[in-house]
């Protein structure tokens, strides 16, 4: 009943966001049979996502279906209480304006990771951790530390990943320290992602949003630093104090061009935020910029290397690489902002609003939200919270970002990053290996919220 109730919170709300700038009226019809059916609709899709491990059906599908079904008895509902044609358009075209900024701008970035990875940035960086051979308490922390500056500019799913490869590797004649390796790097990249705009989606929905500039997001970095070290010290005590067996793999060497679009990369970023922080361009603009650059100098890569020499580096193809962006979850996220933003046009999002922030207060709310997005992914829950349009300071804007951020590490189904090393550590590291830490990552989430309140209340 819990997690249905949540998943209820989570998907009522995201449209308000749009309503309220707007002023687009929702219809009030929550109480009409075909309203509760669309609840029932999204909980059931719901389902179906966090079965993803389970059934192997990819999380983009239930909801995208979800959403096309919401909105056709949204539009019906609409018909039977007199709006217009042209009012039911505005509604739904401001999710369509909302989900296209926000894809754009993931997707540039997806783009320029992977382009980072085929010319061997990544994997330049785990052969040498590799060949540095060193300790295993040594390892957690350099991996730790690297997965949450990582995740800063990199999603947390995307990071933790690359950085995982390096524990499995490692590791991998001592199960004990992979599955505390892995809640370490969750943690980190949860963590390290909260107080950056490209760190995770939510924060980017609150920058893209204005309820925070770009380098307000920054004020949270000390509460970041808190929320992972508290659990990561815990973890470290237990951590074998051995050494890995000694590794023969041979140095991997960096593509031409690497270090040219790992340049481009932080030059598209600083491109984005002048667009938003000068020009009141939305940021996605700047990134779309950069990755024209991107592809100007993937054509000077093919054409240098064409000639003969060389020629397994004539194969860059920036098409390749948008090809090989995570479609996925750009198309979940589709599915989530268009079923939540139904269901919140229909009326859904002020129930949600009267009874946690007016009914709770705005800090316990938001405390609860970042334990929420332990069992509901965080991005329906931030849209939920987004769509409300309340009426908060930017401590609270704060808060509600560095929570819905790092409450994810509590469980491992709470995060993309969790779920996705779950699959990738051959049962090495599980939902039970996870949840046996939980109190003392629950002791850094309360750590950081304290230090939040010092710092910035």
């Amino acid at each position: 009943m819990l997690r249905l109730f949540l998943i209820f919170a989570a998907l009522l709300s995201m449209p308000q966001l749009a309503m309220a700038e707007e002023q687009i009226v929702n219809l009030g019809l929550t109480g009409t049979e075909r309203g509760i059916y669309t609840v029932l609709i999204f909980i059931v899709a719901y389902g179906f996502v966090m079965a993803e491990e389970f059934t192997g059906l990819r999380k983009s599908k239930p909801v995208i279906i979800a959403a096309a079904v919401i909105w056709a008895h949204a539009a019906v509902l609409a018909a039977e209480a007199g709006v217009s044609t042209e009012a039911l358009h505005e509604a739904f075209e401001f999710n369509l304006k909302e989900y296209a900024a926000l894809m754009l701008f993931l997707l540039v970035a997806m783009t320029y990771i992977n382009a980072m990875a085929e010319r061997n940035v990544f994997e330049a960086l785990r052969s040498w951790m590799i060949r540095r051979e060193f300790g295993y308490k040594k390892l957690f922390w350099i991996t730790g530390i690297i997965t949450f500056f990582l995740s800063a500019v990199a999603d947390n799913l995307t990071s933790a990943l690359l950085v995982g490869a390096v524990v499995l590797a490692v590791g991998k004649d001592n199960e004990k320290f992979i599955a505390i390796g892995f809640v370490n790097l969750v943690v980190a990249a949860n963590a390290g992602g909260a107080f950056s705009p490209f760190g995770d989606i939510t924060t980017l929905m609150v920058w893209q949003a204005g309820y925070a500039e770009f380098f307000d997001f920054f004020a949270l970095f000390i509460p970041s630093v808190i929320n992972y070290l508290v659990p990561a010290y815990f973890m470290w005590l237990a951590v074998p104090d051995e050494q890995p067996a000694v590794s023969n793999e041979a140095a991997v060497m960096l593509k031409p061009g690497a270090i040219q679009v790992c340049v481009l990369f932080a030059l598209t970023i600083v491109t984005a935020v002048s667009f938003k922080q000068v020009l009141h361009l939305p940021p996605f603009m700047g990134m779309m910029a950069g990755l024209g650059v991107l592809m100007v100098y993937g054509f000077r890569l093919k054409t240098l290397y064409s000639s003969g020499e060389g020629e397994e580096h004539a194969e860059f193809d920036i098409f390749d690489k948008v090809r090989d962006a995570e479609w996925d979850t750009l198309f979940f996220f589709f599915g989530v902002v268009f079923a939540v933003g139904g269901l919140g046009y229909i009326g859904y999002l002020e129930l949600i609003a009267a009874g946690m922030y007016d009914g709770l207060g705005q800090t316990p709310a938001n405390i609860i939200v970042g334990v929420i997005s332990a069992i509901v992914d965080n991005i329906p829950v931030m849209f939920a919270v987004l769509s409300m349009n309340l009426d908060m300071d930017l401590y609270q804007w704060l808060l509600v970002t560095l929570t819905a951020g790092t409450g994810g590490s509590m469980l491992s189904v709470g995060s993309a990053a969790g779920v996705a090393l779950m699959g990738s550590s051959n049962h090495k590291y599980t939902f039970f290996s996870h949840i046996k830490w939980t109190p003392v990552i629950a002791l850094g989430y309360i750590a950081s919220i304290f230090a939040h309140y010092l710092i910035n209340g």
